[in-house]
């Protein structure tokens, strides 16, 4: 298990889209983790991969992500439950050259379990996002999490990611990490 590395990660942000939101399970708070790594993942220069389940079904990604995206950014279409199973985003991946994967999205028991358990299959070291993940249901979402740590995905939340890809106060890019990371996302108890 390693900390992350800016210069080896890789973030993929999977299928959150407008018409998922009003059906998803703290979808408040996923967004808004998916939107910090998103600007955490530009600050610090990693490649951003999202992708679409069936864009044409699905509508596109939520407007909040899809307008913190780095100019040129376009999400992957897919229609396989996996990522890996998309031609384009398999060669997207590859082409990064990035080992480590930092997974978000949904929904944690299909889309993001399916991706998760093919990119350890492949080798890749997985980092699962746990407060940017859900699911439509809190039951899948809880077992999901539960499966994918003991397949060897490696638990993590958005304020980890940033402040391991910054590793220090004296980075010039931490006074930007701690403004994106300064207030609790939405829907978290205090003390939790």
């Amino acid at each position: 298990m390693a900390l992350l590395d800016r210069n080896h990660s890789v973030v993929v942000v999977i299928d959150v889209q407008e018409k998922y939101l009003p059906h998803l399970h703290e979808a408040e708070r996923v967004v808004e983790g998916c939107r910090r790594l998103i600007e955490g993942a530009k600050l610090v220069g990693v490649p951003l991969l999202p992708t679409e389940q069936y864009p044409k079904g699905l509508g596109p990604t939520a407007t909040t992500l899809h307008d913190a995206l780095p100019s040129g950014c376009v999400p992957i279409e897919k229609s396989t439950l996996s990522c890996l199973g998309c031609a384009d985003f398999a060669r997207a991946l590859e082409a990064s050259g990035r080992r480590q994967v930092v997974v978000a999205g949904i929904e944690a028991h299909a889309c993001v379990s399916q991706t998760v358990h093919e990119l350890l299959a492949t080798g890749y070291e997985v980092h699962l996002v746990v407060d940017a993940v859900s699911a439509r249901f809190p039951r899948d979402y809880r077992v999901a999490l539960r499966r994918l740590e003991a397949a060897g995905a490696i638990p993590t939340t958005v304020e980890a990611v940033l402040l391991e890809w910054v590793r220090s106060a004296d980075s010039p890019d931490f006074q930007g990490v701690r403004r994106i990371i300064r207030d609790p996302l939405p829907g978290t108890p205090s003390g939790d």
